[in-house]
């Protein structure tokens, strides 16, 4: 290309960045946000920001909660495999599960999306994925940014980021009154979700299995499928719950597994007891068996097959399982609140036996 004195030109294109590659991908995602619409949503995509009106999605006098998050190493998998479908998925899983904890419902949904070079096919199933996350959980996908940015990541790598926003009525958003006697229910995963993943590539890395080898674990998927299988989405029972009464609390198990995120929806005063008793995914066993990863490590870095936590009154346990099961989902039973004197602590008895 040449500049209008006829000498030689330097371009954005020629520097590595693709405008048409990027127009092409925000005419390619159109559709696939349009079809997330909700009550609320003013405009579309390709303004320069997102309008949404709680009013017009049904709340009175909205408090918003806002949360973002990643999907971590678990993209290297992905990148590796070549299972771009399923990371949106995660990325909606991790933000809106920590919104509904807090009994917000989730109502919007950004994304950021950065690359070395973009590839709008590969970039397109990534979206498509977001787009399907949204649409399970009835939350709207109101925009986001693509960023190709050479010189940052390597070829064919990229990074995720997702934001989202959602409202609970004022006076309604939990933990609320979590007391010594309260039962715990567990809600189950669907795997490893979307952390940890540094620790398991780690393993899989040592144990000289490649990923498209049959899962040792699961001999019917190939090892990458089955652990890129996404993150459970439990934004419907647990709202279900909400609105209904019959939550107390919840807590999302990500990073830092049980003894991480269930105390932080405790108050002082309160401890939590955990039985053993709940189903261990099979990857676990491998991980744990394979990597030589005790009991407490495990528990430390991954669900366990512990997805989500909820915090019931005794006497609204049977209640709350029908609620459940209204939602398709079976829970099982995880604990129970007791007394005790200090900060809110966690205790699982005789972890050894959960990979026994």
């Amino acid at each position: 290309m040449t500049s209008d004195d006829g000498r030689n030109g330097a371009t954005y294109r020629g520097a590595g960045v693709d405008i048409a590659a990027g127009d092409a991908l925000v005419e390619a995602i159109k559709p696939l946000a349009k079809a997330t619409t909700r009550p609320g949503v003013i405009g579309g995509i390709g303004g320069f920001g997102a309008l949404f009106d709680p009013r017009a999605a049904g709340f009175t006098d909205p408090v918003l909660v806002a949360t973002t998050d990643g999907v971590g190493t678990k993209l290297r998998l992905a990148i590796d495999t070549g299972i771009h479908d399923t990371v949106g998925i995660d990325l909606v899983a991790m933000c809106v599960n920590d919104l509904v904890v807090q009994g917000a419902e989730p109502l919007f949904f950004l994304d950021y999306f950065a690359t070395g070079q973009l590839d709008p096919a590969i970039a397109t199933r990534v979206i498509a994925g977001i787009a399907e996350g949204c649409r399970r959980v009835g939350c709207a996908l109101t925009g986001g940014e693509t960023a190709e940015m050479p010189g940052m990541y390597g070829k064919g790598d990229y990074d995720l980021a997702g934001f989202a926003v959602g409202a609970a009525e004022r006076g309604t958003l939990l933990p609320d009154g979590v007391a010594a006697g309260d039962v715990l229910l567990g809600l189950p995963s669907t795997g490893v979700h979307s952390n940890g993943f540094s620790l398991v590539r780690q393993i899989v890395e040592t144990a000289g299995i490649a990923l498209g080898a049959p899962a040792p674990f699961a001999p019917e998927q190939t090892l990458g499928a089955a652990l890129m299988t996404p993150t459970a989405l439990y934004v419907r029972p647990v709202l279900a719950l909400a609105r209904a009464g019959l939550l107390r609390a919840a807590a999302h198990i990500t990073g830092g597994g049980l003894p991480g995120n269930l105390p932080r929806v405790l108050p002082a005063g309160c401890a939590a007891t955990i039985d053993i008793n709940w189903p261990i995914p099979a990857v676990f066993r491998w991980l744990a068996r394979t990597g030589g990863v005790d009991a407490a490590e495990m528990l430390r870095v991954f669900n366990c097959g512990v997805g989500m936590v909820l915090v019931i009154r005794a006497a609204d346990h049977a209640a709350a399982i029908g609620c459940l099961a209204n939602e398709g989902m079976v829970p099982f039973p995880l604990g129970r609140i007791v007394a005790a004197e200090g900060a809110a602590t966690l205790h699982i008895a005789n972890p050894t036996s959960l990979f026994a």
